[in-house]
């Protein structure tokens, strides 16, 4: 992420939620997950993590109750600029979300 002047935040806790969403929610026994970083235009992080649970589609949770759990998609939602579900190709479905980002310039730039 640094070669493509990327900072870490918020791009770290969205991945790290989607990828625990996978493991929780969208594992399969002897298949994994899959995460890709993507620069789609200058900017704007795109972050996508596809597993092999098509029926197992994320769910916003309004909780009432403190919970320790169930509010990573509030967490994600709050984080990305916009974020949503891709089904497809079965059995699979990918979650992604995008957050801008200011440019740095490039590493070489910054490290002077």
């Amino acid at each position: 992420m640094e070669a493509w002047g990327v900072p870490l935040d918020p791009a770290r806790l969205l991945v790290a939620e989607l990828a625990t969403n996978a493991v929780l929610h969208g594992r399969v026994p002897g298949r994994s997950f899959r995460l890709a970083l993507v620069v789609p235009e200058p900017g704007v992080l795109r972050i996508e993590v596809t597993d092999t649970r098509a029926e197992a589609l994320p769910v916003r949770t309004a909780t009432t109750a403190p919970a320790e759990s169930g509010y990573g998609l509030l967490l994600v939602g709050t984080l990305a600029d916009r974020w949503g579900v891709r089904l497809g190709p079965v059995p699979c479905k990918t979650v992604w979300a995008e957050c801008g980002f200011a440019l740095l310039g490039s590493a070489a730039d910054r490290s002077q």
